[in-house]
């Protein structure tokens, strides 16, 4: 299927999608959210990819909605493009494998908050991340309140979201926002890398790591660890468990399903 506004490939069980607005440093507009809202419903029917990677063609990963559209927009349409970023978010949060969000340069407003509602946010040193919708008269739309909030503590994100302010990668990998940082010359080769590491694991493992972390947030400890008990032993379902115990007693690399 040919799209406009992204590129989707898939290969060895890992599939790209890239957002491919480079003259509008890839914004989003209502053409864009319908395009990754078929690939993601097309991933999540597709058994054989096993990964997810997320980046920008040219220098932004997302650098935030299409301001053009606000012109337009009254309450009603305002409420409605929230309504649909916020759908392609969850399925975003919603897949069962992993989804790495490989920030190759500016994540703002909802490019920072497509980037939170993957598992792993990987930065290039040249990224930038930011919600500085304030600074439009308005506020973040597609969860970047709430994400950004359980992801660096309420304090930060409220200094983050009323000034507006942008901060660079290695700020984002010191407050928790980035998991790592990597430079730009060999960031595309170090996602992949973690992206073919992850592809050779255990589906059912890796879907229940994601799972249960995102289930057990909100619950109480003694809660979320019975949840974490529960999926420890539902793994034990699948050959993956003693494929992966055998291959470490016989000093061997696995060969999971």
């Amino acid at each position: 299927m040919s799209y406009n506004t992204v590129l989707f490939a898939v290969e060895d069980g890992i599939a790209t999608l890239t957002f491919n607005r480079p003259e509008r440093l890839n914004a989003l507009n209502a053409e864009t959210m319908a395009e990754i809202a078929t690939v993601l419903d097309q991933t999540a029917q597709n058994p054989k990819i096993r990964v997810l990677l997320m980046t920008g063609q040219g220098r932004a990963f997302i650098a935030g909605a299409d301001i053009n559209d606000f012109l337009k927009f009254d309450p009603l349409a305002a409420r409605q493009f929230a309504d649909v970023g916020q759908a392609v978010a969850a399925k975003l949060e919603q897949l069962p494998i992993p989804v790495i969000a490989c920030v190759n340069g500016f994540a703002l407003g909802g490019g920072c908050e497509m980037a939170m509602a993957c598992d792993i946010i990987y930065a290039s040193e040249e990224a930038k991340f930011g919600q500085p919708e304030i600074n439009l008269g308005i506020i973040p739309g597609f969860g970047g309140t709430q994400r950004l909030a359980r992801l660096v503590g309420k304090g930060l994100a409220k200094e983050l979201c009323l000034t507006g302010r942008i901060i660079d990668a290695a700020e984002a990998r010191a407050i928790g926002l980035a998991a790592r940082v990597f430079p730009a010359a060999s960031f595309r080769e170090e996602c992949t890398k973690v992206a073919r590491s992850l592809a050779a694991k255990g589906r059912l493992s890796l879907r229940a790591v994601k799972q249960t972390i995102d289930r057990g947030f909100d619950l109480d400890l003694k809660n979320a660890c019975a949840l974490e008990a529960d999926a420890f032993a539902l793994c034990f379902a699948s050959p993956d468990a003693k494929e992966g115990a055998a291959a470490f007693l016989e000093k061997r690399q696995p060969k999971f399903l």
